[in-house]
């Protein structure tokens, strides 16, 4: 199945002009300066390199290699829509979400639409990230583990997207205002937005 779904998406691929071109970036730099704020803000100071190694690794550089990694299907179809959408092509069938990020135990995949302009308080790889945290005990990341500090950490299945939306708005917060009164406005701008901040009508 999933050959076939590889050779459908290289056909598709195929057809549309090429995508406006990116620049070139060290995704792992990239992304580890991206969680950093979310990473310093939950985990004490001994345990922040091992997460953050983590999570660096976690986003790899293209999303159109990689669907034959996929460990479910059903991941590999969303994964194989969200690049063909990255790139302007048509996706596969008619009911293809319209994403621009997916997570899968401790890997992240985004669209190439991240590193194209974006709005004010989005971002794709820290809105993701924390997804990685659902599926990573922390012996994964090399430190104790006790029966009560099992995972990486132990967010509510309930309350996971939510804990994804604060620490992408937490992150371009930190990212956008370098004193506290320039953060405390950023906030103030933030919940004064109709729309939700976040992808959780685009997963």
């Amino acid at each position: 199945m999933k050959d076939a779904l590889v050779a459908e998406v290289n056909s598709l691929a195929s057809r549309p002009p090429p995508p406006t071109p990116i620049a070139e970036v060290d995704l792992t730099d990239r992304t580890r300066r991206k969680v950093e704020p979310m990473v310093r803000g939950l985990f004490p100071r001994g345990e922040r390199e091992a997460v953050l190694g983590v999570l660096a690794r976690s986003v790899p550089a293209t999303v159109g290699d990689v669907v034959r990694q996929a460990r479910w299907l059903g991941t590999a179809w969303r994964l194989a829509n969200l690049y063909l959408r990255s790139i302007g092509a048509r996706p596969v069938g008619p009911d293809a979400p319209d994403l621009v990020g997916i997570s899968e135990e401790t890997t992240c995949w985004v669209s190439s639409e991240y590193f194209r302009a974006n709005g004010r308080f989005e971002d794709f790889v820290v809105h993701e990230a924390p997804h990685v945290f659902h599926n990573c005990k922390r012996r994964t990341a090399g430190l104790p583990e006790t029966r009560r500090r099992e995972w990486l950490p132990d967010i509510a299945f309930g309350k996971r997207e939510t804990f994804a939306d604060a620490s992408e708005a937490y992150a371009r917060i930190v990212e956008l205002g370098e004193t506290r009164a320039a953060r405390l406005a950023l906030v103030e701008e933030l919940a004064a937005r109709v729309a939700p901040v976040g992808r959780a009508r685009r997963r």
